[in-house]
């Protein structure tokens, strides 16, 4: 069945059936590899994209239902990198395998969207689901509120300490 979704901005038609998992059209058919299968329960949070700007998981949701709405995934999120979250991300070396970082990425840019300076509070309730076998939740929980400093115009850093300039990557 033909069905056409926006993904990072692109207008896509994919013949799939419609209660394919979003993640698999995703990466099987639109190769988007960043988008990751963890559990395929809807209990993990790996396979995490934004549609119509809300963290949603993909492993049990079906393209059908995703049809007409803007997706962003961990592509689309910032092609070079210079999105708050990626930023922060990298200046704090949050991954140790880096497997789930991506739904971790997608679930605190949801929350940033809505929550310009997060509590610790409402960060855990916003990415208390996604899993992180490394349990790097402290990494995590500092890049966001990093992340959130990077938003309101502080300068993203250097692994030298120097701010960062994207131009320059």
């Amino acid at each position: 069945m033909p069905i056409t979704l926006k993904v990072n901005g692109t207008t896509r038609t994919v013949d799939v059936p419609a209660d394919m998992p979003l993640l698999w059209v995703l990466r099987d058919e639109l190769d988007l590899k960043g988008t990751k299968f963890g559990c395929g329960a809807n209990r993990c949070g790996t396979c995490t994209v934004h549609v119509n700007g809300v963290a949603q998981r993909t492993c049990t949701l079906p393209v059908s239902r995703a049809a007409g709405a803007d997706i962003t995934t961990i592509e689309g999120l910032s092609a070079d990198g210079a999105h708050a979250v990626q930023q922060a991300w990298e200046e704090l070396d949050v991954p140790q395998c880096g497997y789930c970082q991506a739904g971790q990425m997608m679930a605190a840019a949801s929350l940033l969207a809505k929550t310009a300076k997060p509590t610790d509070a409402e960060i855990a309730t916003a990415l208390n689901t996604n899993l992180c076998r490394c349990a790097t939740y402290l990494r995590i929980r500092a890049a966001v509120h990093r992340a959130a400093e990077i938003k309101a115009g502080g300068a993203a850093v250097g692994s030298s300490g120097a701010p960062k300039n994207h131009e320059e990557d």
